[in-house]
């Protein structure tokens, strides 16, 4: 079997950000668990951060799953990929990793920004049973975009002439409910409107703190200024895999073009990046990561 230099470039990529992302992912599913446990209370941070990473691992699996059969058995593709079971478990990985990442997004905005709004102080002093019912609506969200999407049904791409043909403009193919199925995704501009609005009120707020700090000590200073970089890179992360997810959904992309494997890459680096930004921005995480990473050197 003949394997192009994009197709074998693809699956390392998609290798490394497998193994970044099982690895941050699992790191913080493990030591937010483990402190839940210890403390025997609903501490909703961990809580948060223990949803994040589990959802992320399911979607991390999924994407490597998806690019393994486009490049080792690309025939196979349809049939496999697009299924009913695994076109299920796709979209409620795919749903409710943007919804948790809203949540934290939310939370974050809560806990950290200043605004003084009778709104916003409300929810501020009810940060635990709001999110809470977040992340229940959220599950719940995702679970109904995914059964939603199966009934719908998925492209149908005829004798599969266009796994074989990556010069071919799938314009000229038959695709079946293919703006049903897109506008059923479109529900999940909810997730990103909001999470642009929190965002967007973190940022500024962290910008008048450190405006604000430069007159104090350099470490508060230095502070807000690390804060801003992770909500502006958690911006850009969250964007950029929004806007993958919904090209691919499209189903107009060629099959194993260079396009198709770039989307594929621009997804997966979501799940992985993010939460590496996590660890590096909590000394905590930082520090029993980075203690973790020199045993495994010693031994």
């Amino acid at each position: 079997m003949f394997f192009s230099f994009p197709a074998i470039l693809h699956m390392v990529i998609m290798t490394a950000e497998f193994l970044i992302g099982t690895t941050v992912n699992g790191f913080l599913t493990i030591v937010n668990g483990y402190d839940l446990a210890k403390s025997g209370k609903l501490l909703i941070l961990q809580i948060l951060l223990i949803c994040t990473g589990l959802s992320r691992l399911g979607l991390q699996m999924i994407l490597m799953t998806q690019s393994f059969f486009s490049v080792f058995f690309p025939f196979a593709y349809e049939e496999n990929i697009y299924g009913p079971n695994m076109m299920f478990i796709w979209m409620f990985f795919s749903s409710i990793g943007l919804w948790f990442a809203t949540c934290l997004s939310v939370f974050y905005c809560l806990k950290i920004s200043s605004f003084t709004k009778s709104w916003f102080l409300w929810l501020k002093f009810r940060i635990s049973k709001f999110i809470f019912w977040l992340l229940l609506g959220s599950l719940l969200a995702s679970l109904g975009t995914a059964a939603v999407s199966i009934e719908v049904g998925f492209p149908l791409i005829e004798d599969g002439y266009v796994l074989g043909n990556t010069d071919l403009n799938i314009s000229d193919i038959k695709l079946m409910k293919n703006n049903d199925l897109l506008l059923v995704n479109l529900a999940l501009l909810l997730p990103f409107a909001v999470f642009v609005k929190c965002t967007s009120i973190l940022f500024i707020s962290l910008y008048k703190h450190t405006c604000r700090s430069q007159k104090m000590s350099n470490a508060r200073t230095e502070a807000h200024i690390n804060a801003l970089k992770m909500v502006t890179t958690f911006f850009c992360f969250f964007v950029s895999y929004f806007a993958a997810f919904m090209a691919n959904m499209t189903f107009r992309i060629p099959y194993r073009s260079h396009h198709f494997f770039v989307v594929k890459e621009v997804m997966a680096a979501y799940p992985a990046g993010h939460s590496v930004i996590i660890i590096l921005s909590n000394s905590k995480f930082k520090d029993l990561f980075r203690r973790m990473i020199w045993l495994k050197k010693k031994e």
